[in-house]
């Protein structure tokens, strides 16, 4: 596990086992993307796929034109992929002199219809692509009239100045394309390669959040990812014993959040069931729920604002206590602006 990337500004890692590399989540550019590969050692063409937690932007800043970049497949819940989708692809507003416009073009196309009904038949051809024209120059249908507009995730690598091609002409057609798209859903293994794969349900408001247990069929060897999640139901439990490597979020301390400079509104979601695990949360479940047999915790997913590295360390290894040695146990803190130490086992 090479943790590329853990914050509110971006998050990255990738798996990689027996010859299958696989990227979990594209939060950072993905010129940044490259360069964090670089730093890490990875080769991004040795890359197989492309797995997303969620859809929120630091989960997927960079997607498209990573995906596009590398031609490789991404793995979505399918309701993760529609909100994506929709976050991406632009919307425009209707003015209401656009509006009338559109209902005169409506009248004069219901006319040249009807005036096509007593036509000779070589006429409907040139009436049909009258009317194809006036929808075109409508530009939006009534039912579209008056919705707001909506955020483009606009990655400002321009395609990395990449030289035009089939790809490159579909994106800028639809931000969304992507080469290829393969569902799962959340309770059902998968495989990619060599690597078995159980994504699981995690509590966060977003569509369809999961996190992810890697299990390699060649060797006895798991590792899991639980980030973005408001706290640690049965199932996440469950998911999370017997793992070798475990990736869990450690966001906030409470104090500083209460304390600190978000809205009120900011601070009651990171609060919520459906928000963000904090320092005690976490600790609570490393000391109550947590087996003990790992490898190696990394606490992730630090908040900038509200939290500090020496207090998600210390209620850790407090909750740990006496389990940690230099064969198991082993406490690391992943950051958001440099790539974490590849954690081999």
């Amino acid at each position: 596990m090479t943790v590329l990337a853990s914050g509110s500004r971006g998050n990255a890692l990738v798996i990689a086992a027996a010859g299958t590399r696989l990227l979990v989540d594209a939060g950072l550019s993905c010129r940044e993307l490259l360069r964090r590969l670089a730093l890490a050692g990875e080769d991004p063409a040795q890359l197989d796929a492309i797995l997303i937690t969620h859809e929120h932007l630091d989960h997927v800043a960079g997607l498209a034109v990573l995906a596009r970049r590398l031609g490789i497949p991404v793995f979505f819940t399918e309701a993760t992929h529609r909100a994506w989708v929709r976050m991406v692809r632009p919307r425009t507003t209707m003015t209401y002199a656009k509006w009338l416009d559109h209902l005169q073009a409506e009248k004069e196309a219901r006319a040249a219809e009807a005036a096509g009904m007593h036509a000779p038949a070589h006429t409907l051809a040139a009436v049909a692509e009258d009317e194809d024209e006036i929808q075109r120059s409508a530009g939006l249908s009534l039912q579209e009239a008056g919705q707001g507009s909506a955020p483009v995730v606009v990655d400002e690598d321009a395609e990395l100045d990449a030289a035009p091609s089939a790809a490159v002409a579909k994106a800028k057609a639809d931000p969304s394309f992507i080469p290829a798209v393969e569902y799962f859903r959340a309770g059902q293994s998968f495989a990619i390669g060599a690597i078995d794969i159980d994504p699981f349900t995690i509590p966060h408001d977003a569509a369809d959040p999961c996190g992810f247990v890697f299990h390699v069929r060649s060797e006895s060897i798991r590792m899991a990812v639980a980030t973005d999640l408001g706290y640690i139901p049965p199932n996440v439990k469950s998911a999370l014993r017997n793992v070798d490597v475990l990736l869990l979020e450690s966001n906030h301390d409470l104090e500083m959040l209460k304390d600190g400079p978000y809205p009120w509104s900011v601070k009651q979601r990171v609060l919520s069931r459906v928000g963000h695990l904090s320092n005690t949360a976490c600790a609570e479940f490393l000391m109550r729920d947590y087996d003990g047999g790992a490898h190696t915790i990394v606490l992730g997913h630090l908040s900038e604002q509200n939290n500090l590295p020496e207090l998600a360390r210390l209620a850790a290894e407090q909750a740990i206590g006496g389990r940690m040695s230099l064969l198991g146990n082993r406490l690391l803190l992943a950051t958001q602006d440099t790539p974490l130490e590849t954690i081999c086992l």
